[in-house]
């Protein structure tokens, strides 16, 4: 077996499940989960309808590109979204089963082994699969912390030039998970610049772009970026975006990677042998949420809707803030943030995750430390209920 393989970790919920098998669930209350971002809304009925008016269409093969269709609606929604003049939806535009699927493909595919010393950079904390990609495809991942200091977004300046040049992918997460920071236009300047000078990729995962709060400015994303510098090729940049957020459609596995024609053409050649086409059916419904805003607009109020509530509740007693955008909250606890989330589940049968999994200690610091992620994924009331439990919890750590 591949010998890389041993350097990966358990995933965080793993080591969660070990936490919480230590002491015993308070059965007196009923459990809600604000561990794993999974939405809890309804998905969309007229994306389940066109799946089930189509699943016919399992006797036939898909091809790994897709249908024109599912592209053209891919490419007009990111027009429309990120005022982009133009992206081509044939050389600009591939849909994937999902952005776990395609972050781990595309890392496999972009690094070249045979370098000295590869390096995939990535934000701590930070979505696992970066980590693991990067090992993976024979990469050493390098780790910049997320600290409160720079609003929770990597010190890219902090950097050295020796990093720059062994890097030869940059993951960006924007808005971050799980701190819910959105990285400014003159960072992704800085950053395309440094790309430019150092020959490396951009990749931006921007799962969590459509949930932010009511009325305030849309995240910004890397395309936008790259469309007010001129760069209307998106040179050495791609975007990751998926439905499973956007559209509570975690289950149907969709999403695209978009960008540099000349990345994605030896990424879709990749993908051919990767075995990984979409169903068509699963295309078709596709279309029909990239198609809709209302619902993504529903989402958005009933998340903004849960912010409000739950700060309203925290705050008097915690330090905790509302992100930029994402559907999760960065709480500082009072203490060990373990100790936190496991106390927390036995006396309020309430689960967070603990920062620490989130992340990896570099230079004896974790920036996870101190904090658990709290995911607004469960109805308006159950998370008012828990974000009570956690106050009355809190309290009781002061008495």
């Amino acid at each position: 077996m591949n010998p890389d393989l041993n350097k990966l970790q358990p995933y965080p919920f793993e080591k969660l499940t070990k936490l919480k098998a230590a002491v015993s669930e308070n059965t007196e209350l009923t459990h809600i989960a604000l561990s794993i971002g999974e939405p809890k809304h309804p998905a969309p009925d007229f994306v389940q309808q066109t799946l089930i008016d189509n699943i016919h269409r399992l006797e036939n093969y898909p091809t790994t590109k897709g249908l024109p269709e599912l592209n053209e609606s891919i490419a007009q929604w990111l027009q429309q979204r990120f005022q982009l003049k133009s992206i081509d939806p044939v050389a600009q535009v591939i849909p994937v089963n999902g952005t776990r699927e395609a972050i781990f493909a595309f890392t496999q595919a972009a690094v070249d082994r045979t370098a000295s010393q590869p390096l995939v950079v990535s934000p701590n904390p930070f979505y696992q699969i970066y980590e693991g990609a990067a090992y993976l495809a024979g990469a050493e991942p390098h780790f910049l912390p997320c600290l409160e200091e720079h609003n929770f977004i990597p010190d890219f300046d902090a950097v050295d030039a020796t990093t720059w040049e062994n890097c030869q992918l940059l993951f960006l997460c924007s808005p971050g998970n799980p701190t819910g920071s959105v990285i400014p236009f003159a960072t992704l300047e800085k950053l395309i610049a440094l790309a430019d000078k150092h020959n490396f990729i951009i990749a931006s995962d921007e799962c969590y772009s459509e949930i932010y709060v009511d009325g305030t400015e849309a995240p910004l994303g890397l395309l936008e970026a790259c469309q007010r510098l001129g760069r209307h090729d998106y040179k050495r940049c791609v975007v990751f975006h998926s439905l499973s957020k956007r559209s509570n459609l975690p289950g149907l596995r969709s999403g695209f990677i978009a960008g540099d024609a000349d990345l994605l053409k030896p990424f879709l050649l990749y993908r051919t042998y990767h075995g990984c086409a979409m169903p068509i059916q699963t295309q078709l419904a596709s279309i029909a949420a990239w198609n809709d805003e209302t619902h993504v607009e529903e989402n958005r109020r009933q998340y903004t809707q849960k912010f409000a509530a739950v700060l309203d509740i925290l705050q008097p007693v915690a330090d905790v803030r509302q992100t930029d955008a994402s559907f999760y909250l960065w709480l500082k606890t009072p203490i060990h943030e373990e100790e936190f989330a496991q106390q927390l589940f036995a006396q309020q049968n309430v689960t967070v995750l603990p920062g620490s999994y989130l992340s990896r200690t570099v230079d004896g610091i974790n920036p996870g430390a101190g904090r658990v992620r709290m995911a607004l994924v469960a109805s308006v009331d159950e998370c008012i209920e828990a974000a009570q439990r956690i106050r009355q919890f809190i309290e009781s750590l002061s008495h």
